[in-house]
C-alpha cells in the first residue's frame, strides 16, 4: 500500500533533489500570468513529477478558520450575554476563560477523531472496491464505463479509456473511488494529519477564544477607572476587528474577495453576538436578578 503512495522526486544531473515551490502555481494563476504557470508544469513535467503539489497551508485552513471563529464567537458570546445579563468582571472571565479550555480541548479532540474516523471509513471502502475489482471485474469495468457515459463521453471512447486503467488495479481503484464513490483516497500518514489538525483546532480556538476575554484582563490594569460597560465595548471592538482580520485570511484560500470575505465574517460573527447580548438581557428581565 505504501508504494502506491510513494512519489518520484525530481533530481538534479548532480544528484540532488530540487523542490517545486508548490505555490507557483496558484500565484501564477492569481496573477493571471500564463507565461508563469506553462513554466511551471514544464519544469515539473521535466522533472518526472506527476502530481501538483498544493500550498502546504490548505491542508490545515479548514481546521484553523473553524477553530478560530467558533472559539471567537463561543467567547465573545459569552462576553455578550454575561453583559446583557448585568454580570460582573469576575464572572464573565471565570465563565469565559473555563469555558474555552474546555470547548478548546472537546473541539481538538473532535477534530482528529472525525477526521481520522472518516479517513478509516474512506480506506475500508477502497478495500470493498478493491475486492470487488479482483472478484467481478467485468463488472466494476461496466460502471465506470457507465459513468463516463453518463458524463458525456461517447460509449466507444469510454469503453477505450477505461479498459486502458483497468490493468492498473491500484491505480483503478483510486479513480473508481473518486468518479464512482466521490471520496479522495487519504494519504498513507492521515493519522498523523489528522493529529496535527486536531491540534491546529485546539490552539486556533483557544487563541483567538481567549481575545475577546484578554480585553477585561489588559484594559483595567490600564484604565483601572472604565465601567464594566466600556469594557464590554472594548471586547465588541476587539472582536470585530479580529473576525474581519480573519475573514481576510480565509480570502486568501478561495476566489472570494478579501473585503467582502472579511465584510461577511464580520456581519455573521456580529449577528451571533447581538443574539448572546439580548438573550442575556431578556433573561436577565425575565429573572429579574442581577448576577454578580
Amino acid at each position: 500500500e505504501s508504494e502506491r503512495r510513494k512519489k518520484t522526486k525530481p533530481e538534479m544531473s548532480s544528484g540532488e533533489t530540487v523542490p517545486l515551490n508548490p505555490n507557483a502555481a496558484r500565484l501564477a494563476y492569481d496573477s493571471g500570468d500564463l507565461e508563469a504557470s506553462k513554466g511551471f508544469h514544464d519544469k515539473r513535467s521535466q522533472q518526472g513529477g506527476a502530481n501538483e503539489e498544493h500550498s502546504p497551508g490548505g491542508d490545515s485552513i479548514k481546521a484553523l478558520i473553524f477553530g478560530g471563529l467558533d472559539g471567537i464567537l463561543t467567547s465573545f458570546a459569552i462576553v455578550a450575554g454575561a453583559a446583557g445579563g448585568g454580570m460582573s468582571v469576575s464572572v464573565v472571565l471565570v465563565l469565559g476563560f473555563s469555558n474555552i479550555l474546555a470547548d478548546a480541548l472537546s473541539m481538538g479532540v473532535g477534530e482528529f477523531l472525525s477526521s481520522k474516523a472518516h479517513n478509516e471509513w474512506v480506506l475500508s471502502e477502497r478495500l470493498r472496491e478493491k475486492w470487488e475489482l479482483e472478484n467481478y471485474p467485468e463488472g466494476e469495468i461496466q460502471e465506470m464505463i457507465d459513468i463516463y457515459t453518463e458524463r458525456g463521453m461517447s460509449k466507444e471512447d469510454a469503453t477505450k479509456v477505461i479498459n486502458l486503467m483497468a490493468p492498473y488495479k491500484e491505480f483503478f481503484v483510486d479513480v473508481m473511488m473518486a468518479e464512482e464513490l466521490q471520496l479522495q483516497v487519504p494519504e498513507d500518514d492521515h493519522k498523523w494529519a489528522a493529529f496535527k489538525e486536531g491540534i491546529v483546532m485546539f490552539f486556533s480556538f483557544f487563541f483567538f477564544g481567549s481575545l475577546p476575554l484578554l480585553g477585561y484582563v489588559i484594559i483595567p490594569s490600564v484604565h483601572p477607572e472604565l465601567t464594566n460597560d466600556e469594557l464590554f465595548h472594548a471586547a465588541c471592538i476587539i472582536t470585530g476587528v479580529v473576525l474581519f482580520f480573519m475573514g481576510c485570511v480565509k480570502s486568501m484560500f478561495s476566489a472570494s474577495h478579501w473585503l467582502g470575505s472579511g465584510l461577511e465574517t464580520l456581519a455573521l460573527g456580529g449577528a451571533c453576538a447581538a443574539v448572546a447580548y439580548l438573550s442575556g438581557q431578556w433573561v436577565e428581565e425575565k429573572t429579574g436578578e442581577h448576577v454578580g
